[in-house]
């Protein structure tokens, strides 16, 4: 279980600051080696002097992969001690994963990046740069999703917008999981204990000094994408539901605004009876109110259904992630 796991807690060996990349994988076994020879070459293209280069570690996260991806970061393992893996149980989406492997990283500086090389790591420098610089927190943010689908995009500004118009603590917009946290920021976000995680709102919700730096996001160079459309509609209601209470909150506005018009109509017809006299009832009338407030009690209900089932995961304070197993700490 995760609570008898213990990972390795980094000591400064050199004046070298050590910088941690966190790769979540799921059924990559074509992209791992590719991405890891990437990192490596733009590492030495970025600093041409490796006597003053960060040194670098390689978390990858496999999240239950039912192909070779676990063996095959083993195998880099045994060739590059750079290289290390966390290997959960079973798959618990990429929230749990990404949490597991900021948990299991060692840096003074992680950032965590997709295999699929999405994230270029030729922004590693810039970011490092400005970390060393004072920066806490370096935001990656997409200038430019052309290679993107269209119906990605849409409904990607879709739920920025959304969420950041009811959220406590507006995300930053065009802005994922990839951006450079130092320790400190990581020790606060390894202390939060939500079960139902969104870790975006999360790195939006601790503060410290952030800067942004941009980039054209290029397209996906290996594998394919793992994320179906039911995974993206639950992680969009995981950071709503995690980022504010807004919508519990309007659905008592919107039901009191409808009691006081119903009152209202109500003393307008005992006025109106005793005046003139009734009209014989209207089954159409009747029928569209019935059907308007039920069905806005069938929504308030799913809504606050989405609520307590979050509650109830919480409360049960089961892992979120269990490690099976380790290699290269």
């Amino acid at each position: 279980m995760l609570e008898g796991l213990k990972f390795p807690t980094y000591e400064a060996q050199t004046d070298r600051p050590l910088i941690s990349l966190v790769v979540p994988v799921y059924n990559e076994e074509d992209s791992v080696a590719h991405f890891a020879a990437a990192i490596n070459g733009v590492i030495a293209k970025s600093w041409p002097d490796a006597d003053t280069a960060p040194r670098f570690e390689i978390v990858f996260v496999d999240d239950g992969s039912r192909d070779t991806t676990a063996a095959v970061v083993c195998a880099m393992c045994s060739i590059d001690s750079r290289i290390k893996l966390v290997a959960l149980s079973r798959n618990f989406g990429k929230e749990a994963a990404l949490s597991a492997g900021l948990k299991a990283a060692t840096g003074d500086a992680v950032i965590p990046m997709d295999v699929d090389l999405q994230d270029p790591p030729e922004l590693i420098r810039p970011m490092v740069d400005l970390w060393q610089s004072g920066a806490q927190i370096v935001n990656a943010k997409r200038v430019d999703r052309s290679q993107d689908s269209f119906l990605k995009r849409t409904t990607s500004r879709l739920f920025y917008k959304t969420i950041n118009a009811i959220a406590d603590h507006p995300i930053a917009v065009d802005v994922g999981d990839f951006r450079l946290l130092d320790r400190s920021a990581v020790a606060v976000l390894n202390e939060m204990t939500e079960r139902c995680r969104f870790n975006k709102g999360l790195f939006s919700w601790i503060g410290f000094r952030t800067e942004t730096v941009e980039y054209a996001r290029p397209a996906r160079q290996t594998g394919s994408t793992k994320w179906r459309v039911s995974r993206l509609v639950a992680l969009a209601l995981d950071g709503i539901t995690s980022s504010t209470t807004f919508p519990l909150r309007v659905w008592t506005m919107i039901g009191a605004t409808i009691s006081l018009l119903a009152f209202a109509y109500a003393a307008f017809l005992i006025i109106y009876t005793m005046m003139s006299g009734g009209d014989t009832p209207g089954y159409a009338s009747i029928m569209v109110a019935v059907l308007f407030l039920g069905g806005l009690n069938l929504f308030s209900l799913g809504l606050m259904g989405e609520y307590v089932g979050r509650i109830a995961v919480q409360v049960r304070g089961r892992p979120l992630y269990i490690v099976s197993t380790t290699v290269g700490f």
